[in-house]
């Protein structure tokens, strides 16, 4: 799985299979079409740029001229990884822009450069886009080739000057907020940090990617730099009026988006189901002799379905459904009979009150629900199926994850595609009646008393895991993972020889640290501060640790859940006003206390999983990347581990664990790290499938990987674990020779022995 080969049904992935023990610190993103001619000199010329850095060049290629082949005869030559996805005909339809949203998914460096292979862009402006965004103040900067007003561009003729000019013209007058900051908002050189970027909010087509990001990210931090544009070195141009069509429409599609195509028909077809009501109104109150509040009751059932039948074919026609037909038609006639409950009060009002005929009373009642009912329509009665493609994971070749929902916490391990099947496969349906949790069954359900309504899950194990989980779970899918995906994969990797642990890591070369906490308290903001402070060590992980028996650590690199004081804690966190702000109630929600609060709910018999869904879906955890908080932090991808300390509040000094003693602080928290429902039926229904007993497995690989690694207690009543830390290491590995019983810094004498008096 790891540095795949893969066929499959969306594109062909290929890299140059470089064993990479840090994570590249940039990704460089190249859609191609047909560039044969470009790419020995354009991957000759990246070899020269940021010489200290390692980089990912992933190449999405849409050519049929040989391109792909030059590339394979230039990335073994290549000191840094190279990625090639070589799209099929039928993935094109997108574009350029749908490249580099393919690419975007392929990226694991937390920044990511988008250029065009034809050498225009030259590669050497990378090093200035990289050292305006290393400042910490943008999420974006865009390379422009109008930065000044009256700046030419060589390698632009007079004609595509002039129509440039005249688009960005549009551009600005169309989407002046979007445009601030921006002169070149067609340039398609630009630098932009991965985790600003929502994939899954983008409307990739045509060329104007950079467009499509700015506009659809809110609150995107945008700066500029000026370069010369290069004149072609091999190939044609693609520029074209079809291009500045899509352009227009992509402006057009960014203003008014609340207005769309969809909004317009679905108004034509009321406009029709309002006729039809109206006729078949008079009807039976003319005809019939029926009351207009009875007759305007079954008129809509008529109307209902003449609505149903045309916004079915026509204002949805060619979309991939969420909902089969038959749930789409009852959901449409339940709408439209709440909607008149709604409507009887206003047609009251007019004709009985004020004396207005019915037939007018019963056209204003119509119009002044049509927006809440096209709200309902497209959001949830004909809600767009996953016809977006899926979100595939790989953690370390050891397992992989496809989600109909992208995961966060998995997010660093996203990939453009697997090699066969996925371990774990997520998706989002209804979940079926009964309990199914029993030993010897290959399935187990977990609902609570609203059903599908609510939180509910299905598990079934064959040859791989496949999981069901509710569609409110969309909404909420930090809760998705914790709840459901992460349980499943602390067991899955026992059962390949691997341990998911609850502890941190970082390391100083090749020597891995775990860091974990007897209080639970401190452990994230004493990572974040050593990596502030001591730019020389790497991130690898700070909520859980993936450990291999022979002592190998790899990096399992989850966005950390932050606090008011956590963000105080690092010099220049890259935070928006908005997110400081949601900060101090995200931060209280979130705590110990409120996970606690969680807790004592689960034991008892109200639906804790449903609220917690509804809850996390309305105030999300806040939820950071570690290059979000100390942005010239370094990510490791693997270590050998070195040492093991245990920080705790309440006393001073450090203590020289035990192997046994160590082993179990580890193995308590792996515990504690779990326990919201549906938590115990899985362990169970995992544990009891194949009469393994994977806890004692668990155990043994933890205590194998520490049977010969030094551990720490350091106990603080100032939490200066951070600045005490270092020198445990340094002692550790041998880089401070001390004394048995010396200082070292303001350290006490190193204790020995149990600590249960401690």
């Amino acid at each position: 799985m790891a540095d795949p080969l893969a066929q499959s049904d969306l594109s062909t992935v290929a890299t140059n299979g470089a064993s990479r023990s840090v994570t590249p610190s940039l990704s460089l993103i190249l859609p191609t079409l047909n560039e044969a001619g470009n790419i020995a000199t354009l991957i000759g010329r990246l070899q020269e740029v940021l010489p200290d850095e390692e980089l990912q060049i992933i190449f999405v290629d849409d050519s049929t001229d040989g391109t792909a082949e030059a590339i394979e005869q230039e990335r073994e030559r290549s000191r840094h990884e190279i990625t090639l996805i070589h799209r099929p005909p039928e993935r094109r339809a997108d574009g350029l822009s749908g490249a580099v949203v393919e690419g975007f998914r392929a990226a694991k460096a937390p920044w990511v450069c988008v250029m065009d292979a034809d050498l225009q862009h030259p590669p050497e402006v990378i090093e200035e886009l990289v050292a305006r965004a290393q400042r910490g103040d943008v999420d974006l900067v865009a390379a422009s080739r109008f930065k000044d007003a009256d700046e030419s561009v060589d390698g632009l003729g007079r004609t595509r000057q002039l129509a440039s000019r005249g688009l960005i013209a549009t551009a600005r007058a169309l989407l002046p907020g979007t445009m601030r900051g921006l002169s070149d908002p067609l340039t398609g050189f630009f630098i932009v940090r991965r985790d600003a970027v929502e994939l899954d909010a983008l409307q990739p087509k045509g060329f104007k990617i950079l467009l499509e990001i700015v506009g659809r990210t809110p609150g995107i931090r945008v700066a500029e730099i000026g370069f010369a544009f290069g004149r072609r070195h091999a190939g044609q141009s693609k520029a074209s009026p079809r291009q500045a069509g899509i352009y227009l429409s992509q402006l057009w599609s960014l203003r008014f988006r609340a207005v769309s195509l969809r909004l317009s028909r679905f108004g034509v077809v009321g406009l029709s189901g309002l006729v039809v009501n109206t006729l078949l109104l008079a009807m039976l109150v003319e005809f019939g002799g029926i009351g207009y509040v009875l007759g305007a009751a079954i008129a809509t059932q008529g109307s209902t379905l003449w609505n149903f039948t045309m916004t079915e074919g026509w204002v949805y026609g060619g979309r991939s459904f969420r909902r089969p037909l038959r749930s789409r038609l009852l959901h449409c006639y339940v709408m439209n009979n709440v909607a008149l409950l709604l409507r009887a009060p206003i047609l009251v009002l007019l004709t009985s009150g004020l004396g207005v005929n019915y037939l007018v009373s019963n056209v204003v009642s119509l119009g002044v629900l049509t927006l809440l009912r096209f709200a309902v329509s497209d959001s949830w009665i004909w809600a767009e199926g996953s016809n977006r493609g899926r979100h595939t994971y790989d953690i370390h070749g050891v397992i992989s994850v496809v989600s109909d929902v992208p995961l966060r916490e998995l997010e660093k391990m996203r990939v453009a595609a697997l090699e066969g099947p996925a371990t774990i496969d997520v998706s989002l349906g209804r979940v079926g009646r009964g309990s199914g949790e029993e030993p010897s069954s290959s399935r187990i359900r977990f609902r609570e008393m609203f059903g599908t309504l609510g939180f509910a899950t299905e598990i079934q194990v064959e040859d791989r895991v496949q999981v069901t989980a509710s569609p409110i779970l969309r909404y909420s899918p930090h809760v998705l993972y914790t709840n459901i995906v992460e349980p499943i994969l602390r067991w899955s990797f026992v059962e390949r020889g691997y341990a998911l642990v609850h502890a941190a890591c970082i390391a100083n070369g090749d020597d891995a640290f775990i860091v974990t906490a007897r209080t639970d308290t401190g452990k994230t903001t004493t990572i974040l501060k050593t990596l502030d402070g001591l730019p020389e060590w790497s991130f690898l992980s700070d909520d859980l640790t993936l450990l291999a028996p022979d002592g190998r650590v790899f990096t399992y690199p989850k966005p950390m859940t932050i606090s008011l004081h956590t963000a105080h804690a690092v010099k220049t966190p890259l935070l928006s006003r908005r997110e400081r702000l949601a900060l101090v109630l995200q931060s209280r929600l979130h705590s110990k206390t409120g996970r606690e609060v969680g807790l004592k709910l689960a034991e008892s018999r109200v639906p804790a999983a449903t609220m917690n869904t509804i809850v996390q879906a309305i105030i999300p955890p806040p939820k950071y990347h570690v290059e979000r908080l100390v942005p010239h932090a370094k990510l490791a991808t693997s270590a050998r581990l070195a040492g093991l300390v245990v920080i705790q509040r309440g006393g001073e000094g450090q203590v020289v664990l035990g192997a046994e003693e160590a082993l179990e602080v580890i193995m308590e928290n792996c515990e504690d790290a779990y326990g919201f429902p549906p938590y115990a039926s899985i362990e169970a229904f995992l544990h009891s499938r194949n009469g393994a007993d994977l806890k004692s497995a668990e155990r043994a690989i933890v205590a194998t990987a520490l049977a010969t690694t030094p551990a720490t207690l350091l106990r603080s009543e100032t939490m200066d674990w951070w600045q005490r830390f270092p020198r445990i290491a340094d002692q550790v590995v041998g880089r401070i020779s001390t004394p048995e019983g010396a200082l070292v810094g303001p350290e006490p004498a190193l204790e020995t022995g149990s600590t249960a008096a401690a």
